[in-house]
């Protein structure tokens, strides 16, 4: 460290070399501890940059080494601020807070891609990961009949309502289609009748979102669709509730506050790591989500690669402790 340090003894220039430097590492501070002011008004620049966060963090060891390149205090100090606040947001989800014990029911989401060339193999691989709950996203009507007959072995009930669909081990009743303001449906609500207790399970794909260079962050539907899940959630009435789907957002951002105010990640509550799910082949975001409500959450991962684009997500959750 002294080796390390020694070229800047006696450098009063160590103060003002670098201002460039630290001037980017206090902005990349501000951009993160108010993300939430970032307007919506501009092609939802406040969503898109809420969406990808995290990916802030890889600028900062490039600011260091330039701070040390610089050889200027003024610009570590700084580099240090912005690393010490994007620790204090993140640096949670670094850890393993998975409690690897317990829990009653196994919970699983799998946006399948509707351009997916093995349906069957998809089928058998995230059946095995041993989820008593598996909801399937992006059905088409032609694949239908192939997940539910690569299923049927392993889940005794399941309902399909448009490209959304529920497999489960335990019986399901009140069944129905979940209106998100798209004109067809790609949304449903179920009860699941557990060991541990009845517990409602919504199953959701909301619409997609683009980044297009002459609009932005385009998700005005994604968001009308999110406000009309969370209201949907809101009047449900049994209290412990579970929604699985494709969200096409995170829990970063504030378009998805309808539905995330009320409900726990149980990837942040119990999760070990960022737990990307998309785009398979690279993940770099978490778009595929299991959210609980009054359900506590035990552990929280993502599944191997299939066929699709996305990673299926899996997680294993406490029933009977919870309030009924």
């Amino acid at each position: 460290m002294n080796r390390l340090f020694a070229g800047w003894r006696g450098d009063r220039r160590i103060w003002r070399r670098g201002l460039v430097v630290a001037s980017l590492a206090i902005l990349l501070a501000l951009v993160m501890l108010l993300h939430a002011q970032i307007p919506n008004r501009i092609g939802n620049l406040g969503s898109l940059i809420e969406t990808f966060l995290p990916w802030v963090g890889v600028v900062v060891p490039v600011l260091i080494v330039l701070a040390f390149v610089r050889k200027s205090a003024t610009a570590l100090i700084a580099v240090l601020l912005s690393t010490v606040v994007w620790l204090n947001l993140f640096g949670g989800l670094l850890t393993d807070k998975a409690d690897g014990t317990g829990g009653d029911l196994t919970v699983a989401t799998h946006n399948v891609n509707a351009d997916n060339a093995d349906p069957a193999g998809t089928a058998r691989d995230v059946a095995a990961s041993g989820a008593d709950v598996l909801a399937l996203e992006e059905l088409t009507t032609s694949a239908v009949p192939v997940y539910e007959k690569a299923l049927a072995s392993t889940y005794k009930y399941h309902s399909v309502q448009g490209t959304v669909g529920l497999w489960s081990k335990y019986p399901l009743t009140g069944v129905r289609a979940v209106d998100i303001k798209l004109g067809w449906t790609r949304a449903m609500r179920a009860m699941v009748t557990t060991p541990a207790g009845q517990v409602a399970v919504y199953v959701a794909h909301l619409p997609s979102v683009r980044v297009k260079l002459e609009a932005g962050f385009t998700a005005r539907q994604r968001d009308k669709s999110a406000d009309a899940l969370g209201e949907a959630i809101a009047h449900e009435k049994v209290t412990r509730v579970v929604l699985l789907g494709d969200l096409n957002g995170t829990m970063n951002d504030r378009s998805l506050n309808a539905v995330t105010a009320q409900m726990r990640s149980t990837q942040g509550a119990a999760g070990s790591g960022f737990g990307f799910s998309w785009p398979a082949s690279f993940p770099m975001a978490r778009i595929d989500q299991i959210m609980v409500k009054d359900i506590e959450p035990v552990s929280s991962w993502t599944l191997p690669e299939t066929g699709s684009d996305h990673l299926p997500v899996a997680a294993r959750v406490n029933v009977a402790t919870s309030s009924s």
